[in-house]
């Protein structure tokens, strides 16, 4: 038996042996073909199907996340997010490629120095320009001062 997935331009059918048994279209609506049958449950509730947490508080992913060089925007890794714009020192835009539903979100920001060993500094972020669309963060010394922070991480909740 072959099982196909093939992508068309109004959603993907699923074909067994070269016919087609299911067809999804663009809106998510199912269409069973002939004699079909299917057993089992989708789970309605999509943020508990996908999480991996115990217990019965509800469980949220990160809507976007990146981990970035504070010294000129380079991306190291990241979901959700096109780019970020280095616009001065310890001042960066984080771009979503899929914009938020608005600008309720919850932001945690992180970030790593090598100072050296038992060497310590304190760094502060400050948020401003939140939008659906990206997140402006100034990175700022314990002085005051704007500074280019070696590693900086970012995660998005919604």
């Amino acid at each position: 038996m072959t099982i196909a997935i093939k992508p068309t331009a109004s959603g993907s059918t699923i074909e067994q042996n070269g016919s087609t048994i299911l067809t999804v279209d663009s809106s998510g609506n199912i269409a069973i073909a002939n004699d079909l049958t299917v057993t089992g449950t989708f789970p309605t509730s999509t943020p508990d199907a996908l999480s991996t947490a115990s217990g019965s508080a509800p469980s949220y992913s990160a809507r976007a996340w990146v981990q970035y060089h504070g010294s000129n925007g380079t991306v190291n890794g990241n979901g959700n997010v096109s780019s970020v714009t280095d616009n001065g020192t310890g001042d960066f835009t984080v771009n979503f490629t899929t914009a938020m539903a608005d600008t309720n979100y919850s932001w945690a920001i992180g970030y790593a120095v090598n100072l050296g060993v038992g060497q310590r500094n304190r760094g502060f972020f400050e948020l401003e320009n939140i939008s659906t669309g990206s997140l402006r963060v100034y990175q700022i010394d314990s002085s005051g001062n704007a500074w280019d922070i070696s590693l900086t991480a970012v995660q998005v909740f919604r």
